[in-house]
């Protein structure tokens, strides 16, 4: 049985705002709390009243406590009009409440309730949790109901309702926390809140507490539907900001922060600065300290500084609040010994005493604190240290050794910054274009043959070559584009190297040119760059890199330049994250701001995001690859403006054995619209930028450019500290999305079925109607193509209306959560082995010949029935087109004489009549049909087709 209860003590108010007009005030309090209310007696003629009542109010889930709310009224009472006027308020959240030990009268001064409120003074209060079974829960004393409400605002004559309503809790509120109490030695934890129902849990050790998890609310599974363990789950989990209830957040207070979209957590700092004047432990005077702060059964570790008795470390630590096991610090100073390390000295610090601090705070200042030896005495020697208790939202939470991490701080630098968190920039990316024009004078080294020359263009690891043309006269032309990919900063040059093919595999340098990428001309636009005469220089050395060179008379025309109007596609295009030009210039303002906070992460090997991190440890050496846990999209037009969307994301990954799901990833995303015009305006415009369209690249010229995109990115963003792995850049930049699958085949194929369904489906409608098999229906149809065919000009705004109204029906169904993974549609849950160790293996294929020989079988009659689809329809094709061709002399002189006959028809007949009877035609009663094919249908087939040409 739950014996938990909330205790409040009303002990006096002080100051109150007299308003019963002679100059005081007839106060009483009213309490409100998880749906019960009590209220006090009414101290007549009193601006300070005391009353010393006290209330209990039953917990009814003691695992919400610290997100309920006690909202406490003051009110006037008049006698003369039954009425009350309002005083003031007090709110307090549940994170403030304590147990009864703990607890002390404080003053909160009263809040307004509206705009024009008039309030003044101070309530005090003593708020506390008990559960001792001998406590009663209060009996509600009825409350005084106004009956006269003076429309007047300015003076609160209004009566509250029973219990605050949303828009009154979204008021502008301060929240209280309990403060320590100096003269009290026995208060515990009151300088940060905890959950009480975990206190009276665990009972003395009240700081360790368990993470709730978030409450479910509902599972979306999208149609076609899908197993429910890959499901999308909704949830309504309290963040920093408040509660989020179906994609509003229902905040405690009005303040926002960068954390409100993600739980609040708190954290117990340790800055570790540095130390003077420690005392040598040896005869040697030397001392190699290092400093060890515990706290409970976690313990961090400073690097050991060798030889000095003034060291520096300027360390953090993170120990999260909910693990906390201790009430008290410590922060040993040790010196590193070979067999055991010696005890130089200690500070201890009470958690009651130490402060908190949230953003925007100012930070906490480091002080000096004397250390002590084992009995408590001072010693020589200071610690500078700050200690405080604060959030993820401080500055030190980033680049602090957390103690849930997987590496302990004295180990290595680059192995500790492997488990923080760190925003990876993707380099700035150019497409390089170069026009080869010409090149003149070129010298081979044989005088008794036309050189076969080419140029060879080269950028980092990016070569491309022209065509081989034979120069048979001074100027040898080429007149070819090449497009290479380079990021800033610039660190490869261009090179460009005119060869001579003089036999089978061997090329003779006849010229080369070297061109740094930051003296290139950047263009924004199609705008015609001026061309360059380069000289060539011709190497005299083997060593290319050792090269002496001669100036000679050859030159080389070029046109060279930066396309800034291009976005470098390093992603797939139907994925794309960020669709900007290069040219900084060319941006378009800010449609919005997307927030994204990861709430946690569930699954079974996840150590960093969605990948497991194979680089710590043994792992890390042994070079093996980040492992794929999973990814999830999230399309942003998708998402409704203002709306906190908050699930939880299945992470499917696909197999060879099949699809699994690695676990889960709950995320909490919010789209804020800056510019509503804008934002409607984006719709309108073109998807890439203008360069694009202007002057538009082939598709092999993207699938090329791309892949030399990814690998600059992957080798680039390979060289931070800690390294993002090239495995990684080219899972979440869709590598692979254009080799060939059975399994992607077939799902693109059901995903055109399905798009063409709604057309089948007026097929099949039509073809119900015209077969009569509802008459009522067929009849209907009949009047409203006549009306339609006597009234043409209303065909258009029926099919604008009829679409209108199909869209404001489905607004009702509309989808109210983002787009997931869906193992159904792509084919996933039913796929054969066989199908997917062909989508796993390598290009080129490393499987057996048998094995490679089956898959071509099959492969073979896939293509097979493709073939036959799409030579029967260019048999239709090319039998419209035989109508006029005269390759049937017959079959063309009867469709000609039929034409000319049409026409004399339509123009003495109205189109409304010819359209009528058309339609009433087509839609006769099936008395009236024949199951042989029509004439005109029997006509069309016979007509001749190219296939009589094929082999």
């Amino acid at each position: 049985m739950n014996n938990l209860k909330l205790g409040v003590d009303v002990v006096s108010a002080h100051n109150l705002m007299p308003k019963d007009g002679q100059g005081s005030s007839s106060a009483f309090v009213e309490l409100y709390f998880d749906g019960q209310k009590f209220r006090t007696t009414i101290k007549e003629k009193d601006l300070n009243p005391v009353w010393n009542e006290s209330f209990y109010f039953n917990i009814s889930d003691p695992s919400n406590l610290h997100y309920l709310t006690l909202d406490v009224y003051i009110y006037n009472n008049t006698k003369a009009t039954n009425s009350r006027s309002f005083l003031g308020k007090v709110s307090l959240t549940g994170t403030s409440f304590v147990p009864y030990s703990d607890a002390v009268v404080l003053h909160y001064p009263v809040e307004k309730r509206g705009i024009f409120s008039r309030v003044r003074g101070e309530l005090g209060l003593k708020v506390y949790i008990t559960d001792d079974p001998s406590i009663k829960s209060s009996i509600p004393v009825p409350s005084v109901e106004s009956t006269h409400k003076d429309a007047s605002l300015t003076h609160d004559q209004t009566v509250p309702n029973p219990v605050p309503t949303g828009s009154e809790k979204a008021e502008a509120r301060h929240t209280f926390h309990h403060l320590p109490n100096p003269n009290h030695p026995q208060h515990q934890h009151q300088s940060f809140p905890v959950a009480v129902h975990q206190a009276t849990k665990y009972g003395v050790d009240e700081m360790k507490s368990e993470p709730q998890p978030p409450k479910l609310v509902r599972m979306y599974s999208s149609s076609p539907a899908q197993p429910v363990d890959f499901a999308l789950k909704e949830t309504s989990p309290f963040l920093g900001g408040g509660q989020v209830v179906r994609g509003r957040v229902i905040r405690s207070d009005k303040t926002a922060s960068t954390y409100d979209l993600v739980e609040q957590m708190q954290f117990l700092f340790v800055r570790v600065v540095k130390a003077r004047e420690l005392p040598a432990m040896d005869v040697t005077g030397s001392l190699d300290p290092y400093v060890e702060v515990k706290i409970g059964n976690y313990k961090g570790v400073t690097k050991h500084m060798e030889k000095k008795q003034n060291p520096e470390w300027n360390v953090v630590f993170a120990f999260s609040r909910d693990r906390m096991q201790a009430s008290v610090l410590e922060v040993v100073v040790k010196d590193k010994d070979l067999v055991k390390d010696d005890f130089v000295g200690r500070a201890r610090f009470d958690l009651n005493e130490v402060p908190m601090r949230v953003p925007p705070d100012s930070p906490l200042a480091p002080e000096w604190y004397r250390l002590e030896d084992k009995k408590g005495e001072k010693i020589k020697g200071e610690l500078m240290l700050a200690v405080w208790i604060g959030t993820q939202a401080d500055e030190a939470f980033p680049d602090a050794w957390h103690s849930d991490s997987a590496t302990p701080v004295d180990s290595s630098a680059a192995a500790s910054t492997l488990i923080r968190s760190k925003v990876y920039h993707a380099p700035r990316l150019w497409y390089v274009r170069v026009n080869i024009i010409e090149a003149q004078d070129l010298v081979p080294t044989e005088k008794n043959r036309f050189p076969d020359v080419y140029v060879k263009v080269h950028i980092g690891n990016q070569v491309m070559k022209t065509k081989t043309v034979q120069a048979r006269s001074l100027t040898t032309l080429w007149n070819e584009d090449l497009l290479f990919v380079a990021a800033e900063p610039f660190e490869d040059h261009l090179i460009l190297s005119v060869e001579d093919r003089v036999g089978p595999g061997k090329d003779e340098i006849l010229g080369r040119v070297i061109i740094p990428l930051s003296t290139v001309d950047r263009r924004a636009d199609d705008r015609m760059i001026h061309s360059r005469w380069y000289n060539l220089e011709k190497p005299i050395a083997v060593d290319v890199d050792q090269l002496k060179k001669e100036k000679f008379s050859s030159r080389l025309h070029l046109q060279v330049c930066l396309d800034g109007g291009y976005h470098v596609l390093d992603e797939s295009t139907h994925y794309s994250s960020d669709l900007r030009p290069t040219a900084k210039q060319l941006w378009k303002p800010s449609i919005g701001v997307l927030e994204l906070g990861i709430l946690n992460a569930v699954a079974t090997v996840l150590t960093v995001g969605v990948f497991d991190n194979s680089q710590l440890g043994e792992k890390g050496s042994n070079g093996n690859k980040d492992l794929k846990i999973g990814k999830v999209r999230i399309r942003i037009s998708t998402l409704e403006t203002g709306r906190v969307y908050t699930h939880s994301y299945p992470l499917l990954v696909l197999h060879p054995s099949g699809v699994k799901k690695m676990g889960e990833l709950h995320m909490a995303i919010r789209f804020s619209c800056t510019s509503f015009v804008n934002m409607l305006y984006i719709y309108s415009r073109p998807l890439l930028p203008k360069m694009h369209y202007v002057r538009p690249f082939s598709v092999m010229q993207l699938d090329m450019l791309r892949h030399q995109a990814v690998n600059i990115v992957a080798a680039r963003l390979g060289r931070a500290e800690p390294p993002l792995r090239k495995e990684v850049v080219e899972y979440m930049s869709d590598v692979d999305s254009h080799l060939w699958s059975m399994r992607r085949s077939k799902a693109n194929f059901f995903r055109l079925m399905s798009i063409f369904s709604g057309l089948f489906a007026v097929g099949k409608w039509f073809g119900d109607i015209c077969m009569w098999r509802n008459p009522i229906t067929t009849v209907l149809v009949h009047v409203l193509f006549l009306m339609l065919v006597c009234f043409p000009e209303l065909i258009l705004p029926t099919v604008f209306l009829y679409m209108f109204l199909i869209g404001v029906w489905n607004f009702r169904y509309r989808p109210r959560y983002p787009p997931h993974m869906n193992t159904r549609i792509s084919q996933a849950d039913a796929v054969h082995p066989d199908e997917l160790d062909e989508e796993f293996d390598t290009f080129p294929t490393s499987r057996s010949p048998e094995l490679v020989r089956l898959r071509y079988d099959r492969l073979r009659s896939v293509a097979g029935r493709i073939q036959t689809v799409v030579g029967d329809v260019a048999t239709q094709g090319e039998r419209v087109q035989s109508l006029l061709s005269w390759r049937d002399p017959r079959a063309t002189a009867i469709f000609v004489t039929f034409c000319l006959v049409a026409a004399l028809v339509l123009y003495v007949t109205p189109f409304q009549v010819i359209a009528a009877l058309a339609g009433f035609y087509t839609m006769r009663h099936p008395r009236f049909r024949y199951r042989l094919p029509s004439a005109p249908i029997n006509f069309f087939r016979r007509l001749p087709a190219r296939t009589d040409s094929m082999l």
